[in-house]
């Protein structure tokens, strides 16, 4: 199965999935920032490589991904993706520190890494449990690596295994506003599932290459 021949209802299911997902997300971030937390519905497309690069401001965009690798019956990989931006703004609001500037080499040791990978984990957690329990699929997160790079650096890199047999991503973005700030908060969400683990996904949620 490609991911360009997933039909529209394969899709609604994908995002029925994302919607679940982001529910679990929201309620963990809200829990983990202490205050209230917006998300919009989730879109889900599927989109070239090249494409998704676009959509996080071209190749040499510098950005902060956070990777999983899915481990279990339908191995993926993961992306949580972030502007420079972006990420500066959930660290000055999980540190009280708002003047924080995100430097590229920061330790893994440090309390800025501690938080963009605990924020990864929620978000790729959530996004994994809800298709678990839709699928029944027994699947593992990785522990998260974390880049700071330009896009095409960090996204290469999870994208060795997966090009060689496919040229297409299914995204999921949506948009977070924490309670009492304008400032909407856009991550997006790459599932990459192997050639193989896509058509096992679809068989054990009961939908035929055809539908």
């Amino acid at each position: 199965m490609k991911y360009r021949d997933l039909s529209t209802f394969q899709l609604d299911v994908l995002r029925e999935v994302g919607n679940i997902g982001a529910g679990n997300a929201v309620t963990a971030l809200s829990q983990l920032l202490n205050r209230k937390i917006e998300m919009t519905i989730p879109s889900v497309n599927v989109v070239s490589f090249d494409e998704m690069m676009e959509l996080i401001g071209g190749p040499e965009k510098k950005v902060v991904a956070i990777l999983f690798r899915i481990y279990g019956d339908a191995p993926s990989n993961v992306f949580f993706v972030l502007s420079v931006e972006e990420a500066e703004l959930l660290i000055r609001t999980m540190t009280n520190n708002p003047t924080y500037k995100l430097k590229e080499d920061i330790g893994k040791e440090s309390i800025e890494f501690s938080a963009l990978e605990e924020v990864g984990n929620i978000v790729t957690g959530s996004y994994i449990s809800a298709l678990s329990d839709f699928t029944h699929l027994y699947l593992q997160p990785s522990v998260p690596h974390l880049g700071i790079d330009m896009a095409a650096a960090v996204l290469t890199y999870g994208l060795i295994d997966i090009s060689q047999a496919s040229d297409y991503a299914i995204v999921i973005d949506s948009k977070v506003n924490s309670q009492g700030t304008s400032n909407m908060l856009k991550g997006n969400f790459f599932l990459l599932p192997n050639p193989d683990s896509l058509q096992i996904i679809f068989k054990a949620l009961g939908l035929e290459e055809n539908e």
